[in-house]
């Protein structure tokens, strides 16, 4: 088994130029199938003819800024990294990512896990449980394949919340060679009461542990999402969070005592780390003082110090957003921390402006995020006179009221304070950029997004596959 604490390879590749994109590709205008190279060999821009509204763009700026301030701050905080690529689902955005040194990459699925395998992910979290026979018996195959003479190596881990899900691993691999069952990472998921999945004591959580290591399988700590412990970020909200992340460690502390995590491995400690990643650097670091654990060196009766492996899950910060992770954004109350940059933006065309402070969008809830917030509206490119159009300028007093499935509602403000009047003079055929509320719900809308750089320049197309 590769040793945990080494950094993960990169994926296969960081994008696809080979692929083909066409007319069923939201967000371009082709009249055939091209390769992505091909888009791209003429440096587009946004408003050239390749492209449609509407069109989700990512900066790239703010990717790079993001994906540097994640990495440092973990390595600056001795914690490593698998980012959850449930967010976009991209190659490209999870290449970026494992370049700068993640560990592996999380998901939430079975089928997102075969996803990744097949972008040559080496270590893959299932940050969920594994409950589908066929499912564990996909795994038990890729673990078995990469033991063998020219296998690529794989590493997987998974959660457990109950006695039915240690008995489904339990028989998924039972007779499975040493080797085998060294890739695989079985950890018991701790939640809180009213949350989600995840036991709710320390007690059901060393049963399981027990059950587990009955069965031969490898318990390498304890896995939570602190995200369920507060909904905010007020003082009692970060108190809870608090409290939850100490008793993750004191789960982990039980664990060691009784031996049921293996000697020669620091004990992981897991958390999602994307609201609170504050809160989380601040208490799960730091080695465990434990006073006569069993299956330690220390003496019967004495205190036995052992070390502490905390991996983060964090994932929606890649792109960040102008609702939901703005507001809850703990990057800059990290110490030596700074604000992430909100990189996606929809663009959608005036359809109509039927009143007087009405404007009818061409986006709706199958292209922008909807579940936390509405989009808000950043920016306004306006019709030129020969029907091209002009650069953004920020679009102000104006604000989103709704969306239909092809139609979003913009009321505007006819007078805004300190607006230049253009931003009120909106007219059929100019162009909108919404920010959005949760990218999580953003990119299953989309299965390409154009990566800009400077002047609205198409530096990359890249590719989900939920």
């Amino acid at each position: 088994m590769t040793h945990p604490t080494q950094p993960s390879g990169r994926a296969t590749a960081p994008a696809d130029p080979s692929a083909v994109v066409g007319p069923a590709t939201k967000g371009l205008r082709l009249d055939a199938g091209r390769t992505v190279a091909d888009v791209l060999a003429d440096s587009p821009r946004i408003t050239d003819d390749a492209f449609s509204w509407p069109l989700l763009t990512l900066d790239d700026a703010a990717l790079d800024h993001n994906v540097a301030l994640m990495a440092r701050l973990c390595a600056e905080h001795g914690v490593e990294h698998a980012p959850h690529v449930k967010t976009a689902m991209s190659r490209s955005l999870y290449a970026r990512q494992a370049g700068a040194g993640a560990w592996g990459a999380t998901v939430a699925t079975p089928s997102q896990l075969r996803v990744v395998r097949t972008w040559g992910v080496e270590r893959v979290f299932l940050a969920n449980e594994l409950m589908d026979p066929r499912d564990i018996a996909w795994l038990r195959r890729e673990l078995e394949a990469s033991v063998t003479p020219g296998g690529t190596p794989f590493e997987a881990w998974v959660y457990v919340d109950s006695i039915e899900g240690v008995g489904l691993l339990t028989r998924g691999f039972a007779g499975a060679p040493p080797e085998v069952v060294a890739g695989l990472g079985v950890l018991v998921e701790v939640g809180v009461p009213g949350g989600r999945t995840g036991v709710r004591s320390t007690a059901d959580a060393l049963g399981l542990a027990r059950a587990v290591r009955a069965a031969g399988l490898r318990v390498p700590g304890v896995a939570g999402y602190e995200g369920s412990a507060a909904g905010g970020t007020t003082p009692e909200d970060l108190a809870q969070v608090t409290a939850y992340c100490r008793g993750l460690r004191d789960v982990a502390a039980a664990f060691v005592r009784e031996g049921l995590v293996p000697d020669d491995e620091p004990v992981v400690v897991t958390a999602g780390g994307s609201s609170f990643l504050d809160v989380v650097l601040a208490e799960l670091p730091g080695p465990l003082t434990i006073p006569g654990s069993v299956g330690t060196d220390g003496p019967d009766g004495s205190s036995v110090t052992r070390d502490v492996r905390v991996v983060v899950r964090s994932g929606a910060y890649v792109t960040h957003d102008h609702g939901f992770c703005a507001r809850m954004d703990p990057w800059d109350r990290v110490p030596g921390g700074e604000p992430m940059h909100a990189a996606a933006v929809v663009w959608g065309q005036v359809l109509s402006v039927p009143e007087p402070g009405l404007v009818l969008c061409g986006v709706g809830r199958r292209d922008v995020s909807y579940d936390i917030d509405l989009p808000t509206a950043l920016w306004l490119r306006t019709l030129d006179e020969n029907g091209g159009l002009r650069p953004a300028q920020d679009l102000a007093g104006a604000r989103v009221t709704g969306l239909n499935d092809q139609h979003l509602y913009l009321m505007v403000d006819p007078t805004p304070a300190g607006s230049a009047p253009v931003t009120t003079q909106i007219r059929p055929g100019d162009v909108v950029g919404f920010g959005i509320s949760h990218p999580c719900t953003l990119f299953d809308k989309w299965r390409v997004a154009a990566v800009v750089g400077d002047d609205d320049q198409v530096v990359d197309i890249v590719g989900t596959e939920f």
